[in-house]
């Protein structure tokens, strides 16, 4: 079926919860209210549902192909990686000073969405792009920035990561690619890259790496890591290409999802080593790295979002298609389509409230980091921070989580059909699975909310939080209603579970450790189910208000009914959470290792 881009929801979020008029009051995004939003996300929209989408079946069927070192993308792919350059959909969101628009992230990250909906495959070649881009504006000299900025920022030349070596996965500490510093300033770099998405194609003219190696002599472990830019093609004084550069494309891996997607392993050197530059300082690649990182992993989550939101879309539609059985309740006298069963309607349900609830996450923590990093005052920068960054976690662990078994829900309202590959929900599924392993795993999202974002400063980041959504309940029990009073209720449970574990991530971490990050990724699951559920509440409140007025009527009551879905079936699984979580520990570390 084709993809049909939520645009007044994305709005809805963007203008309520997100705020995006006082983001227009930010200097240097006077331009970027509301109405600009609009007119960006209906471009937008148009260029996904007419040109992404149609390719993102053939892409699963006939994905990227590589031969002699050459990579092919899937047919049509070349041709609409154009019209993005084209459209100047790859700046968005960068600076002016480079050529880009100069939009906020709130702006940016709906697009974002849209673009993965449409075809995730696609869409991860300039979401790597970004995190480029987002480490040379950071640590790149002006020559670095002079020189391959424009270019990327314009979709000219496309961008990738390089961490992760066969013998170092998540434990970069084990990095072994070397970097030997040349008389010219530059470096030699030498050794082998792997899982580097979009690392070889022929859809831009040029790819320039990020490449984390270790320079000569430099301290073990992760102290001595250095970030150099390692292009395909070397670049002239000019700006002009020069030659190639010693790095290959050696194979691409055969993957359960995202097919169409080159996933490469990259050799550096192997013909008198691949020249590269130094990003910043040495030894503090993965400082610069993170950067990229960061970028990545909110990216991720929006990834989740986006699979979750076409999944549904694809089981709404089988629904209303798909006749089988008597409804239970004798309201039709005959066979009816399968959206009239109460088990099919509490799935899709499901599928709606948690995407809903994770996209007005994402959109408050993008209006977060647009206040943080340009809002004139220095505490509201500060505390957009924060908030920020205890928001990263939540955004990539729970939403990716969230896809998944929004994914596996879609393929079960399928029934049998969903395990065909020819009505592509199976797809989905499999594309989903991905988001919860790179750019750090689930784990490692939960241990750097435990460890990073709780616990360091006391807990003092998660109760603020939960001091705002306290505010909210209080809004919601005043406002009255059945769906509010309902909502307050179970944030209120939720809100009480989460604070019992911060209390208990704060008070094990250095004493107890194992007891601690045994309920890791479960806290990370209360504290994302929690924060989706406030913005909900939100959403609740606002869309009340709305209909009061006359506004939008079936758009405010399916709000409203969304809200409260999620309140009495998603938002209740917290306290059991902390429950595992407070009182669990014993029993996941128990069993000696023998009987495993």
């Amino acid at each position: 079926m084709s993809y049909t881009a939520p645009v007044k929801d994305m709005l809805f979020s963007m203008q309520h919860l997100a705020n995006i008029e006082q983001i227009a009051r930010i200097p240097g995004f006077e331009d970027a209210g509301f109405d600009t939003a609009q007119a960006v996300l209906e471009e937008c929209a148009k260029f996904t549902e007419g040109v992404l989408a149609p390719l993102n079946f053939e892409g699963d069927k006939n994905p990227s192909s590589w031969k002699d070192g050459v990579v092919t993308a899937t047919p049509g792919f070349k041709d609409a990686f154009r019209q993005l350059t084209e459209g100047g959909w790859q700046g968005l969101q960068h600076p002016q000073d480079f050529g880009g628009q100069g939009l906020p992230k709130t702006i940016g990250a709906a697009c974002m969405e849209m673009l993965n909906s449409a075809n995730m495959s696609f869409a991860l070649c300039p979401l790597l792009t970004d995190g480029a881009i987002e480490a040379l504006l950071t640590a790149g000299s002006d020559e670095l920035k002079a020189t391959y900025l424009e270019k990327l920022i314009s979709g000219q030349w496309t961008g990738t990561m390089n961490l992760t070596e066969p013998q170092a996965g998540s434990d970069l500490a084990l990095v072994r690619t070397k970097a030997e510093p040349q008389p010219d300033g530059s470096y030699k770099v030498f050794g082998t890259k792997i899982f580097i998405t979009w690392g070889e194609h022929d859809m831009a003219e040029n790819i320039v790496h990020l490449v984390l190696a270790r320079v000569q002599g430099a301290p073990e472990g992760v102290k001595g890591i250095s970030l150099f830019v390692v292009p395909k093609f070397l670049v002239n004084p000019d700006g002009s290409l020069g030659a190639r550069n010693d790095a290959h494309c050696v194979s691409i891996e055969h993957k359960l999802g995202i097919k169409a997607s080159p996933t490469a392993v990259l050799q550096f050197g192997d013909h008198g080593g691949a020249v590269g530059y130094l990003v910043g300082q040495e030894n503090r690649g993965l400082e610069y790295m993170f950067i990229m990182m960061n970028a990545a992993r909110y990216g991720v989550g929006i990834q989740g979002i986006a699979i979750a939101e076409r999944a549904y879309q694809k089981a709404v539609q089988y629904a209303k298609d798909r006749v089988q059985s008597r409804p239970v309740d004798g309201s039709i006298n005959a066979s009816a389509a399968i959206i009239h069963h109460p088990d099919v309607r509490r799935m899709l349900m499901t599928m709606r409230a948690t995407t809903e609830g994770c996209r007005a996450m994402a959109a408050v923590a993008a209006a977060a980091y647009d206040a943080a990093h340009h809002h004139p005052d220095a505490q509201v920068r500060k505390d957009n921070a924060t908030f920020y960054e205890f928001m990263v976690p939540l955004v990539k662990g729970y939403s990716t989580e969230m896809s998944i078994e929004v994914a596996s829900l879609g393929v079960q309202v399928h029934g049998g059909m969903g395990f065909i590959e020819e009505t592509g929900a199976a797809q989905y599924y499999r594309d989903a699975k991905i988001l919860t392993i790179y750019e750090g795993t689930t784990a490692i999202q939960a241990n750097d909310l435990v460890g990073r974002k709780t616990a360091r400063d006391g807990g003092q980041s998660a109760r603020a939080i939960a001091a705002q959504i306290e505010a909210t309940e209080g809004q919601l029990r005043a406002s009255g209603t059945a769906a509010a009073l309902s909502m307050a209720a179970r944030l209120e449970a939720a809100r009480k579970a989460y604070l019992d574990v911060v209390d208990f991530v704060c008070g094990g971490a250095k004493a107890s450790p194992n007891a601690v990050f045994a309920g890791s990724v479960p806290y990370l699951m209360l504290a994302g189910n929690l924060v989706a559920g406030w913005q909900l509440g939100r959403s609740l409140l606002v869309a009340q208000e709305l209909l009061r007025t006359g506004q939008d009527e079936a758009f405010m009551r399916a709000k409203i009914t969304t809200a409260q879905f999620y309140a009495e079936h998603v938002l209740v699984k917290a306290p059991g959470l902390r429950d595992s979580i407070v009182d669990g520990a014993a029993s996941v570390t128990g069993l000696a290792l023998e009987s495993f």
